[in-house]
């Protein structure tokens, strides 16, 4: 199991009929090879680090490894594209920059 950063990431935890409800991740990973951040969204978030990390995914796999600095969680998938789309903004970024000092 992967340990996730505490804050400043955000996690809601909602619970309906006993059970966890599922959950949409924007997540940025960063660099430890260029220092550059990748934003992204998934389903499964330690999963999707995971394989990252194992160079599974063409847009990071030459710029390994790679540390999660920051996630969201959202209730729907339209929602964390959205929110990736707008943290790949110049003001999503500074943003992130501010949030992650």
């Amino acid at each position: 199991m992967l340990d996730l950063p505490g804050p400043p990431a955000t996690l809601c935890v909602a619970l309906r009929a006993g059970h966890l409800n599922m959950f949409f991740y924007t997540y940025v990973l960063k660099s430890q090879k260029d220092g550059q951040l990748y934003i992204g969204w998934t389903t499964d978030l330690n999963k999707r680090v995971i394989m990252h990390n194992r160079g599974g995914v063409g847009a990071t796999k030459y710029r390994m490894p790679l540390d999660l600095l920051y996630y969201e969680a959202c209730k729907s998938k339209t929602g964390a594209i959205s929110r990736e789309k707008q943290l790949k903004t110049g003001f999503g970024r500074a943003y992130l920059k501010r949030r992650l000092q």
